[in-house]
C-alpha cells in the first residue's frame, strides 16, 4: 500500500513539474515590445526601463525596450511600425504627440496587438484603441503644483520646458500656470543641463520679480535651476519645484533648499504595463480602466526616505 502511495505521489510530482515547465516555457514565449519617446540612458526613463525589466522578470516574459536616439516623433512612429511587423503579444507605448503617432498605434490595434500607453497620452489613449493608460494626469499635476507654490507666496514664475511640443510637458506648464494664478512665462530649453542653468540665470537676472521656478524634469531642469538660483545669489528667495525625482534634488528638498518634487512613480509605469500585458497574454486578464501612478508631492518631510530609492533607480 505504501509503495502504491509513493508511486502515485511520484507521478503527481512529475506531472506537476512537467506542467510547471510547460507553463514557464509558454510564459517565456510571450514577447512584449515597449516603445517610448525617452531614452533608457535618461535618468527618468532609466527608471521606467528598470520597471519594465522587473515586470518582465516577475511575469517570466520577454520585453524589448526601444526608443529613438533623441525626441523624434518620426523616428518613434517608425519604431512602432517595426514593432507591429514583429507581431508581439503586447505593445507598450508613450504618446507625447498623438497626431504624429496615432496612425502607427491604430495600426497596432487593427493588427490585433494589445496596446497599453504609459507616461503621456492619457487624454488620447482610449481614442487610439489602447486597453488602458498607466500614468498621471499631467494638467492636474501641474495645477496642484501651481496651487502649492501659490500658497508658498509665489506671484511671478517661470516654467522650464525642456521639450516644447511634447504635449504632456506643455500640459504641465498650462496646469502650473492655471493653479499658480500669477504671472507665468514658459522658458524653452533643451535637455542640456548647462544650457538650462545659463538660461534660468539669465531669466533671473532680467526679471528680479521672479520668485518661483517650475521645472519639468529633476535631473534635466530641476538641478540646473537650483544651481542657477545659487549663481544669481537668490538662494532662499526663489522657490524651485520640479516634476519627477533625482537623488540630488531630493537632498535639496530635505535640506530646505527646494520646495518639492512631484513623483509620478514611473517605475510603476514600466512595471505595471508589462505585468498587465503578460497576464492578458496568459489569461486574458486586464484592469477595467486607467491606472494613475501619480502625482505624489514629495515635500521636506518625505524627501529623505525617498533619496536612497531614487539613487537605486526605483523612485
Amino acid at each position: 500500500m505504501k509503495s502504491l502511495i509513493k508511486k502515485l505521489a511520484l507521478g503527481v510530482s512529475i506531472v506537476a513539474a512537467v506542467a510547471g515547465a510547460d507553463s514557464l516555457a509558454y510564459a517565456k514565449d510571450i514577447k512584449i515590445i515597449a516603445v517610448t519617446h525617452g531614452q533608457a540612458n535618461d535618468p527618468f526613463w532609466s527608471v521606467v526601463k528598470n520597471g519594465v525589466t522587473a515586470g518582465a522578470k516577475d511575469a517570466g516574459v520577454q520585453v524589448d525596450y526601444r526608443a529613438p536616439e533623441t525626441f523624434d516623433m518620426v523616428a518613434m512612429s517608425q519604431l512602432i511600425d517595426a514593432a507591429v511587423n514583429q507581431k508581439p503579444d503586447g505593445l507598450i507605448v508613450s504618446i507625447p504627440d498623438a497626431s504624429a503617432l496615432g496612425r502607427s498605434i491604430e495600426k497596432a490595434v487593427a493588427s490585433g496587438i494589445p496596446v497599453i500607453s504609459i507616461n503621456s497620452g492619457s487624454d488620447v489613449s482610449k481614442k487610439l484603441g489602447a486597453l488602458l493608460h498607466v500614468g498621471q494626469d499631467e494638467y492636474g499635476a501641474g495645477k496642484a503644483a501651481g496651487e502649492k507654490l501659490k500658497q508658498m507666496g509665489g506671484k511671478t514664475g517661470i516654467c522650464v520646458n525642456q521639450e516644447v511640443g511634447n504635449v504632456s510637458l506643455d500640459l504641465r506648464c498650462k496646469g502650473f500656470s492655471d493653479g499658480f494664478g500669477g504671472t507665468v512665462t514658459v522658458l524653452p530649453v533643451s535637455n542640456d543641463p548647462a544650457e538650462v542653468r545659463a538660461k534660468v540665470k539669465a531669466s533671473l537676472s532680467a526679471n528680479n520679480a521672479i520668485d518661483t521656478i517650475m521645472a519639468l524634469g529633476a535631473s534635466t531642469a530641476g538641478e540646473p535651476a537650483l544651481a542657477a538660483v545659487k549663481d544669481a545669489g537668490k538662494t532662499g528667495k526663489v522657490n524651485v519645484a520640479t516634476f519627477d525625482l533625482s537623488a540630488n534634488f531630493l537632498k535639496a528638498v530635505a535640506a530646505g533648499e527646494a520646495a518639492f518634487a512631484i513623483d509620478q512613480q514611473q517605475f510603476l509605469q514600466g512595471y505595471l504595463s508589462t505585468v498587465f500585458l503578460a497576464n492578458n497574454a496568459k489569461y486574458g486578464l486586464i484592469p477595467g480602466g486607467n491606472v494613475p501612478s501619480g502625482p505624489n508631492l514629495i515635500t521636506k518631510e518625505k524627501a529623505a526616505q525617498v533619496v536612497d530609492l531614487s539613487a537605486k533607480g526605483i523612485r
